[in-house]
């Protein structure tokens, strides 16, 4: 099976308009930047976007806000982006705001085939209307159902032409989870290496969970919030 592609272009070129798309990072670091500019070129509209984050005004998910290709978010932190906001409060934009823990382990759990969970965060919130409640040793908890996308699209620090990854750092949020939760995982890299030249004991996702790999190029890895001592 053909995994790597020239480009970020070619590797997300079927995304269709209404598909559901997980992407990784965590802020904005790891991101797929690549992937991310080409579905802004492709056009595709009317996408479900899973992420941690929906960028900052100007980078990340925060361009495919600006030319309204999303319908609906489904994420834990959307603090940094004015478009965002602007959208949600005009009603332009479906969002379902889910605690950052739950979230990723909605997404592991997909990955994992377990299609629901139990859980105390959000118990007597608004996250928990219209779920079921349960009661384990005296304590409430409410269900969970589980995520999975027909696209999943990583970053990952360094790959192989198997689709073995290494994520660095703070992209090991979000990024490892989620690339066993998509139908179709796509992953783009900063190094793309042969297979062997990885260290078996340092790989966190194999290539039997990666579809597409491709060496991106040109990344900003911006800084979401600088802040320096005076």
């Amino acid at each position: 099976m053909k995994k790597v592609f020239r480009n970020a272009d070619e590797a997300i070129h079927d995304i269709p308009d209404n598909a559901t798309i997980m992407l990784g990072g965590f802020g904005l670091c790891g991101i797929p930047e690549n992937s991310i500019t080409a579905l802004v070129k492709k056009g595709v509209k009317g996408l479900t976007c899973i992420s941690n984050n929906a960028g900052v005004d100007g980078f990340g998910l925060g361009l495919l806000l600006e030319t309204r290709q999303i319908k609906k978010m489904i994420s834990s932190y959307v603090g940094e982006n004015a478009e965002f906001e602007r959208q949600l409060l005009a009603g332009e934009l479906e969002v379902e705001l889910t605690p950052q823990g739950t979230l990723a382990e909605k997404i592991r759990a997909g990955g994992a085939g377990i299609p629901a969970f139990y859980t105390a965060t959000g118990y007597g919130t608004e996250v928990a209307e219209g779920k079921e409640v349960k009661v384990f040793d005296g304590k409430n908890y409410i269900m969970e159902q589980s995520l999975t996308a027909d696209f999943a699209i990583v970053k990952a620090w360094k790959g192989d032409t198997m689709g073995n990854l290494v994520f660095k750092a703070t992209a090991r949020n979000f990024n490892p989870m989620m690339a066993t939760a998509g139908k179709v995982t796509i992953a783009e890299v900063e190094e793309l290496v042969q297979p062997g030249e990885l260290d078996p004991n340092e790989i966190h996702t194999p290539g039997i969970f990666v579809q597409r790999i491709f060496q991106g190029a040109n990344y900003e890895k911006r800084i979401e919030q600088r802040t320096v001592r005076r």
